[in-house]
């Protein structure tokens, strides 16, 4: 696992995408909007009682289809430099070495993947400066890494959470 959540969530969901009938995907849609909202809301939104919109949003929950956490606006909590970090391991260390980057405050999203990069990591910080001793200080000491390429975020275009 590489950070606090319960990475069953993400890799072996109970139900099925062909499962979900319509109800449960008006309720994700709803909550995608506001993810605050009251089952009372909830379900005059659907024209369904409340106590089925309570129920579907419980069965979706447990069965790792859904999960409702906050997004935060990073450049509002004053981290202008967003950037992404494709990153080069010598194999027999990749997931030690993606753990150990995972743990950085900075890392707010990191992936195994294939293509050119074993590991991309978007990072947040506050400054050039302060992204200037992530990669110097943090990053480029990590066993392991055998090369890094960052791309700094000019204009983020399109952003959805699904």
């Amino acid at each position: 696992m590489l950070d606090n959540r319960d990475d069953s969530w993400y890799n072996s969901p109970k139900m099925t995408r062909n499962e979900l009938d319509q109800v449960d995907r008006q309720i994700i849609a709803a909550l995608k909007e506001d993810g605050r909202m009251s089952f009372a809301e909830l379900a005059r939104r659907l024209d369904v009682s409340p106590g089925m919109a309570r129920e579907r949003y419980h069965r979706l929950v447990q069965n790792n289809v859904l999960q409702v956490v906050a997004v935060t606006n990073p450049p509002a909590m004053g981290y202008r430099m967003m950037t992404l970090i494709g990153i080069k391991v010598d194999g027999s260390r990749l997931h030690e070495v993606a753990r150990q980057i995972a743990a950085f405050d900075e890392v707010i999203y990191l992936v195994l993947c294939t293509g050119s990069y074993d590991i991309l990591a978007e990072v947040v910080c506050r400054d050039n400066a302060d992204l200037l001793q992530f990669l110097t200080e943090r990053l480029h000491v990590v066993e392991g890494i055998r090369d890094a390429e960052s791309f700094v975020y000019l204009d983020i275009v399109k952003e959805i959470h699904t």
